[in-house]
């Protein structure tokens, strides 16, 4: 590998593993299924991250009177 493809590598998968650690600790405060959330985000990007949005965040602030 040239370091490009290796530098490529790094940030993909520090930019993984910080959308997982983020989608486990919001689910966990908002009492959504914070492991599965989670091992989601571990998966892939960005399309946990959007799915979450309107599967999570979107409901609770439609339910607590919110934008």
């Amino acid at each position: 590998m040239i370091q490009t493809e290796i530098a490529v590598v790094v940030i993909a998968y520090f930019f993984v593993l910080v959308q997982g650690i983020f989608l486990f600790i919001d689910a966990k405060k908002r009492n959504r299924m914070a492991w599965f959330w989670g091992i989601v985000g571990l998966i892939q990007a960005p399309m946990p991250l959007i799915c979450y949005y309107f599967f999570v965040i979107k409901p609770d602030r439609e339910k607590r009177g919110g934008k």
